[in-house]
């Protein structure tokens, strides 16, 4: 009875993916492992400031979905948000986009799966890297190439890891506190938070530092936009994920911080140690970290299969953009009888399959660590431009008064790619972040240039 209720796209698609299913995938998206892992960094570089920081952070992200989801409203049969961009900013702007995110793609699923090799070798230390990362490389294409439904499963209950394991540490992190637990740096209390507090306790200059720290963390939040073109009731599964994602924030993160400090005083929280496992640990959970291992297990995995499906969307949307002479366009703009972009995904994992050669040398870890952190910085302009294209599309005809707009639009709009071009900014001045900042400069000027070149010289031709 399911598979009749299933509607086929014109280019081939299949709408299998259900109301839970985009749910789940929006609450994973917005929790990776920074959350698991990097959360007692950030807080000690902020101490109780750190939640301002989300809170800012977890505001423009909302609107900047809320702006990409008024255009996947008014046209919900569009793969990416990338289509939009060369809509309404034009061919060379949306190539530019197109292959700047997906490239971007590829080294995050790179970088997640290296994170999955370490995560595994947990409990396996004896197994080469190179070895985990083939098979749960090959495991997860396979679940892609079968079919929507079964990535979305996967991505279901991948999310369900995650939220269980924060639910559990809030209701035991909040039990502490009522019950006025002693541990070895004081009692649980909410006054802990409060205590000697200060905007800037580690001065202004780690405060700033930690708003792209925060950002590169929420990176991904737009993959729920992605599945809508495959999705059963797009329109009111739509509106549904993206209104929910600001109270996701607040619980998820800003929930899991507040009793995260409350149980251990900023200054007394180690840094280098997950502060999940050290609140499991002070709550008598022996296992903590080998539990905390496998939901970052978890997190990465499902990482990488939203990476995949991702970025095979991608692929297939700019070989559809393509010359229809094009190699490009002849052998990857097509759909399996699965009804997914198979060609696409494929070669997308290719690419991330050169992270096992990565394993086998340092010199090469080296430059990979660089390339992806400029992959990163990139983001943030491939966001602006979606942005800028939400702009272009209020002007359009394409405009639905009607639709699921963009709250408070003339400011809002504005204060989100002024917020994002500050972030850009910021860079500049946090150590390490620097060169791969101006590595996206280098970038956007090289192959922006080419593209926009690419798209001249097409339209003297065409003449």
């Amino acid at each position: 009875m399911e598979k009749q209720r299933i509607r086929t796209n014109p280019d081939g698609t299949k709408r299998a993916l259900s109301n839970r299913h985009v749910q789940l995938i929006a609450i994973g998206g917005t929790i990776g492992t920074g959350l698991f892992l990097g959360a007692g960094s950030t807080i000690t570089k902020t101490g109780p400031s750190i939640l301002v920081v989300y809170a800012v952070l977890g505001l423009f992200f909302f609107l900047m979905m809320r702006a990409i989801g008024e255009m996947f409203y008014s046209d919900p049969s569009q793969h990416t948000f990338v289509s939009f961009i060369s809509r309404y900013l034009g061919p060379a702007a949306g190539k530019f986009s197109g292959w700047t995110y997906w490239v971007g793609l590829v080294f995050v699923g790179m970088a997640e799966l290296t994170a999955v090799a370490t995560y595994v070798q947990y409990w396996v230390p004896g197994v080469p890297a190179w070895i985990i990362e083939i098979v749960f490389l090959a495991v997860l294409t396979t679940i892609n190439l079968v079919a929507a439904r079964l990535f979305g499963e996967a991505e279901f209950w991948f999310a369900m890891v995650k939220i269980i394991a924060i639910i559990m540490m809030i209701v035991i992190g909040i039990y502490m506190v009522v019950t006025h637990f002693k541990t070895p740096t004081g009692t649980a209390t909410f006054s802990n938070i409060t205590s000697g507090y200060a905007l800037f306790p580690k001065g202004i200059s780690s405060f700033v530092a930690a708003f792209p720290m925060v950002f590169f963390a929420f990176q991904g939040i737009e993959f729920v936009s992605i599945t809508i073109g495959e999705t059963k009731e797009p329109r009111t599964v739509l509106k549904k994920a993206i209104n929910e994602t600001l109270f996701r924030i607040l619980i998820f993160y800003i929930g899991a911080l507040v009793v995260i400090m409350s149980i251990i005083p900023w200054r007394s929280l180690t840094a280098s140690q997950s502060p999940f496992v050290q609140v499991f640990q002070l709550a008598g959970l022996p296992a903590a970290a080998a539990v905390i291992n496998f939901v970052v297990l978890t997190a990465a995995a499902s990482a990488l299969n939203s990476v995949i499906f991702s970025a095979g969307r991608h692929f297939y949307q700019l070989a559809t953009e393509a010359s229809e002479k094009s190699w490009v366009h002849r052998h990857f703009g097509i759909i399996s009888r699965n009804g997914v972009p198979a060609a696409a995904i494929l070669i997308s994992a290719g690419f991330v399959l050169i992270t096992p050669i990565m394993s086998l040398s340092h010199g090469l870890l080296a430059v990979f660590t660089i390339v992806t952190s400029i992959s990163s910085d990139m983001y943030l302009i491939v966001y602006t431009m979606a942005m800028l294209a939400h702009r272009r599309y209020r002007a359009s005809a394409d405009f639905l008064p009607t639709g699921f707009k963009m709250p408070g639009y003339r400011v809002t709009s504005v204060a989100t790619i002024l917020f994002f071009a500050v972030i850009f900014v910021s860079l500049f001045f946090i150590s390490g972040d620097a060169i791969p900042a101006v590595g996206a400069i280098i970038w956007t000027l090289v192959f922006g240039g080419w593209c926009y070149l690419e798209e001249q010289r097409s339209v003297v031709v065409n003449k």
